[in-house]
């Protein structure tokens, strides 16, 4: 028994090490192999190495450092077997002697830096622009995240052989269209970085506000998004917009253990117990979006949405909410990032500082708006101005088509609710 309970530990172990580890360990065969899904097989290779002897060897004093040996060796194996069918042995000796050289060097490298510029190259791969957004997402949280594929698909509610195809499909496309494993030139870094932000704040999004399902919010994957943030404002310490949206989730994931009630029911803003807000986190946040400050400039769409998160943050009660400074930030947004849903959240801004009358004419502008036809925030918005207006029955209306819009069964619930209210 106690033997039983060693192994599992081992286990564990070994599960928690691949989650920390995996991304740079395919990272440095990446640069090896140049091929995505070659390297993804061979690290895997070395995590079932790790599960066939660490259980009776122990787990080593760098498990880290294990696993990149391991599968460096089993990648120097693999290029031996195919050179030798296509050149001389004389040569094929030399390369991988040079080959080999220079893994150990990199091996040195990655004991002085756990992250590396592979890693950074790595993300940028995962979020090409060659790739459709859905297999960004996938092959990102694959790679970078170490989740399964089973877990992508719990995750974001997908069939798991949909995101199976998503992931086979994008390191396809990534192997036939030859995407180079570097950091991308200067004048092609912006929409390249934007690509990367986009895909690590959509998984954060769809943790902290679940687009369906029965949960309200699935806390691993803001913590998932998080993490992959932060790796990148270390790897990128230069770029403004990656402390912005660092700075954006921390604040924003503060919130989390606020907004929920006991029986896992929905808690809006306003409502919230802010003492339940991680003040730790905050700190962290408005850290980083003073580093991003700090590196001069306009803000980007990023840091200016976590400045409006900021102004929550700092409000000890709902009241004291700078909503005219939301406003303001709301319209340098609209500016730099002119879309319908920060025009409605533009008029959310508005209806607090200036009063609901204020912003119901907004609203009702974005009406015809065909971004937003199915958007269940638009009635949800509009049903709250009338509401607060005393125009109950159309309030109500408007609260009931939300409620059929949208795909998450607890939003669903709490929109129902209020128009319930609406009709008392």
């Amino acid at each position: 028994m106690s033997h039983a309970h060693d192994e599992r530990d081992i286990h564990r172990t070994i599960d928690a090490v691949w989650r920390m580890e995996s991304a740079r360990v395919i990272a440095g065969l990446v640069r090896m192999v140049r091929d995505v899904g070659l390297a993804e097989e061979l690290a895997q290779d070395a995590l079932v190495a790790a599960l066939e002897k660490w259980p009776g060897t122990g787990v080593p004093d760098n498990p880290g450092a294990w696993l990149v040996t391991t599968a460096r060796n089993r990648a120097i194996d693999r290029l031996r077997h195919l050179r030798l069918r296509e050149q001389k042995h004389v040569q094929v000796a030399y390369e991988l002697e040079q080959l080999q050289d220079e893994a150990e060097r990199r091996d040195e490298q990655l004991l002085d830096d756990p992250v590396g510029d592979d890693l950074l190259r790595l993300m940028f791969i995962a979020c090409h622009p060659v790739l459709p957004p859905e297999s960004r997402v996938a092959l990102t949280l694959r790679l970078l995240g170490g989740l399964e594929t089973g877990e992508i698909a719990r995750a974001f509610l997908a069939a798991e052989a949909t995101v199976a195809q998503r992931i086979v499909r994008a390191k396809r496309t990534l192997a036939e269209a030859n995407v180079p494993f570097e950091i991308p030139r200067r004048e092609e870094l912006p929409e390249r970085l934007s690509a990367v932000l986009g895909v690590v704040y959509l998984v954060f999004n769809e943790g902290y506000a679940a687009s369906s399902g029965d949960d309200w919010m699935r806390p691993a994957l803001c913590e998932e998004a998080l993490r992959l943030g932060r790796v990148l404002a270390g790897l990128m310490p230069r770029e403004s917009e990656v402390h912005g949206l660092v700075a954006l989730m921390e604040i924003q994931a503060s919130r989390l253990h606020a907004r929920s009630g006991p029986d896992g029911a929905p808690v809006l803003l306003l409502d919230q117990d802010r003492s339940r807000w991680d003040r730790l986190l905050i700190g962290r946040g408005l850290s980083a979006l003073e580093q991003a400050q700090r590196l001069g400039g306009a803000l980007g769409p990023y840091a200016l949405q976590a400045a409006i998160a900021a102004c929550h943050a700092r409000a000890v009660t709902a009241q004291d909410t700078d909503w005219a400074r939301i406003v303001a930030l709301y319209d340098a947004l609209a500016q730099l990032a002119p879309s319908p849903v920060v025009e409605l959240n533009r008029a959310v801004a508005v209806s607090m500082a200036f009063g609901p009358e204020a912003a119901l004419e907004r609203v009702d502008a974005l009406r015809g708006e065909p971004k937003l036809a199915n958007y269940h925030l638009l009635p949800s918005v509009r049903g709250d101005l009338l509401f607060r207006i005393g125009r109950m029955g159309e309030a109500r209306g408007e609260f009931e088509r939300a409620a059929a819009m949208t795909g998450n069964a607890r939003e669903r619930e709490l929109l129902l609710a209020r128009a319930a209210e609406c009709a008392a």
